[in-house]
């Protein structure tokens, strides 16, 4: 009997353990795609990017004709100025009053400047766009992007933009005049692709906001060249961010597709593959800038392609009173 017993107790002891493991096993959650939690998150707190792309954008006007720049001064009085460009750029010569900021800080910095809006500066209005839609996504409702940079506001700093758009030398602007992969055909039908799939650190919507944004922060800023896309247009995933009107009437890249609309809202943004690199482009490259840092928030592999249409078709932008850079204001810059 005793030995039966004995028998018994080995049998559970090594079974035992086998039963635990297998129920632990069974018990563990299963992972959960954080783009989800992110998504409802943003649309239950409007972070849509059509709700985002209002009113984002400020144009370096007097307050003499209704601006928001002290010509005289030369300063943005009712604004905190972000400066985020290198340093020694920023040495050489910024607005009276801004903090030279990097890109990477600019939401943290923001936690110091509260009682007026932010406008951020760069070189060239671009690199702009993705620290205001970073802040827009931390809470900083209110912040915008100086329209055109710095070389919108002394001719010292206009370098960038002439020799990439053609208001002084027609050819730097419009360098798909003529090119067989520059096209005005009818756009091709729009795909539905599953979402992107990736992890995090946090189950939490605001928090797993907060990481994604400082991650793409981070990851820097770094146009694609109009000119190589223009190259070879097949190699790429590309969307114009225009009307339809614009992307028949002004032509686009061969095989690019039309999203003028590109949202959470109507699972609109699905017509995007997340598995793919995308170049999206707009007139200026700074519309693009501020929809490729919300589309990497939400785990696209997005990148604006450098200047947009100004690089491309310059002169019909300009006949038909699109965007374009016209060259800067005299405004003074300080030094230090």
């Amino acid at each position: 009997m005793k030995m039966r017993n004995l028998i018994k107790l080995a049998v559970l002891l090594v079974f035992f353990p086998v039963v635990m493991l297998t129920s632990c096993k069974k018990d563990a959650p299963e992972a959960v795609n954080a783009y989800v939690t992110l998504k409802t998150y943003m649309v239950a707190n409007t972070l849509d990017l059509p709700d985002l792309a209002k009113n984002w954008i400020v144009d370096p006007k007097s307050t003499n004709t209704g601006g928001i720049v002290d010509s005289a001064a030369g300063e943005i009085p009712g604004y905190y100025v972000f400066d985020i460009r290198p340093a020694a750029d920023f040495a050489i010569g910024h607005i009276k009053n801004a903090v030279n900021v990097a890109l990477k800080d600019v939401v943290t910095t923001a936690a110091n400047y509260t009682d007026k809006p932010i406008c951020v500066v760069c070189f060239t209005g671009q690199t702009a766009g993705q620290a205001v839609m970073a802040l827009r996504l931390s809470g900083f409702a209110n912040a915008v992007v100086l329209k055109w940079g710095m070389a919108g506001w002394n001719a010292n700093f206009k370098g960038p933009w002439v020799s990439n758009s053609g208001h002084e030398v027609s050819a730097n602007g419009n360098i798909a005049v003529g090119n067989a992969n520059w096209v005005t055909t009818a756009a091709p039908a729009l795909q539905s692709f599953d979402e992107p799939i990736w992890t995090s650190t946090s189950t939490d919507g605001a928090a797993i906001l907060k990481e994604r944004v400082q991650a793409v922060l981070n990851a820097g800023f770094t146009p694609a060249a109009a000119t190589d896309i223009l190259a070879a247009p097949a190699s790429y995933q590309i969307v114009n961010y225009w009307s339809e009107a614009d992307y028949l009437g002004f032509g686009h890249f061969d095989g690019a597709y039309d999203l003028p609309v590109i949202a959470l809202a109507g699972d609109l943004v699905k017509a995007i593959d997340p598995s793919k690199d995308a170049l999206v482009y707009c007139y200026t490259g700074q519309t693009s800038s501020i929809a490729t840092f919300w589309l990497n928030v939400l785990g696209y592999k997005t990148k604006g392609i450098g200047f947009g249409a100004n690089k491309l078709v310059y002169d019909q932008l300009k006949a038909n009173a699109k965007p374009v850079y016209k060259g800067p204001k005299n405004y003074v810059t300080v030094s230090n």
